[in-house]
């Protein structure tokens, strides 16, 4: 006959261990560490959301580096690489230096490619320099190259070499990638300027991120502060589109400004 063994009076049951939450119910929001090293950005070539989401993802991620943990990368004064396919650069042209932020328009290193082919070599060869900030690729369409092979390729490489890929995919539809977060934009309102109206507003976008390794779905207000990326709250996106109110002087109703001063 077995023997039950009774717990002492002292005995206390260990506490249930709360697990942390799934990497994919955390939202994304700029300012994020650990971005992925292979991002895919889909945008229409009739405006250059893609490319101006682009260098606003690069700057976050860049600037993240400088606040975080990698010490080795603050102060990254490193080359960006901006390689282009033939069809990519008819449909968007090539980036303009004088356009590009401050930081960055004396550290860019444009490469011109012929075929998509000939882009994926650059892109691939890109990465493995790690001398290197960062790559930012475009490409048109969905060519035959752009397999899901050669997706794989670039995400591996990537993350073997630590240089970090934003492609930028114009009118393409999308398909099979390894890409670790991809995004759909358009362009979306400006902000209204604080004192000028009819100046132009600062750069911003509307992002869909639809698939994405550590993060749960989302769309986002995006706009670009002074060379920091930050999400748009309800109320401005309403005021946004809400015609300006300038109110430059009260009326007198007949009294002088002096005699009003002194009321």
């Amino acid at each position: 006959m077995s023997r039950s063994v009774m717990p002492s009076p002292s005995f206390k049951p260990s506490p249930a261990r709360v697990l942390p939450r799934s990497p994919a119910e955390q939202r994304w929001r700029p300012g994020l560490t650990g971005q992925p090293f292979h991002s895919e950005i889909f945008a229409s070539a009739a405006e250059a959301s893609g490319a101006g989401l682009a260098l606003a993802l690069v700057r976050d991620a860049l600037q993240s580096a400088d606040q975080g943990a990698d010490a080795a990368a603050a102060g990254d004064t490193r080359q960006v690489l901006w390689v282009q396919d033939r069809k990519a650069m008819q449909l968007g042209g090539r980036p303009c230096v004088a356009g590009l932020p401050p930081d960055l328009r004396h550290r860019l290193i444009h490469v011109a490619a012929a075929t998509p082919e000939d882009a994926l070599f650059a892109l691939e060869e890109g990465l493995k320099c790690r001398d290197l900030a960062c790559v930012i690729g475009e490409i048109a369409g969905n060519p035959r190259a752009l397999s899901f092979t050669a997706s794989r390729r670039l995400s591996l490489t990537a993350e073997r070499h630590g240089v970090r890929l934003w492609l930028v995919r114009l009118d393409a539809a999308p398909d099979l990638s390894s890409a670790r977060m991809r995004w759909q934009v358009r362009a979306a309102p400006s902000l209204l300027p604080r004192w000028n109206p009819a100046a132009p507003g600062t750069a911003s976008w509307h992002a869909e991120l639809f698939r994405a390794r550590a993060h749960a779905p989302g769309e986002w207000m995006l706009y670009d502060d002074t060379g920091t990326l930050r999400i748009c709250p309800e109320p401005e996106i309403e005021r946004a589109a809400a015609p300006y109110p300038v109110h430059l002087a009260r009326p007198t109703v007949g009294r002088s400004l002096a005699a009003r001063a002194r009321a």
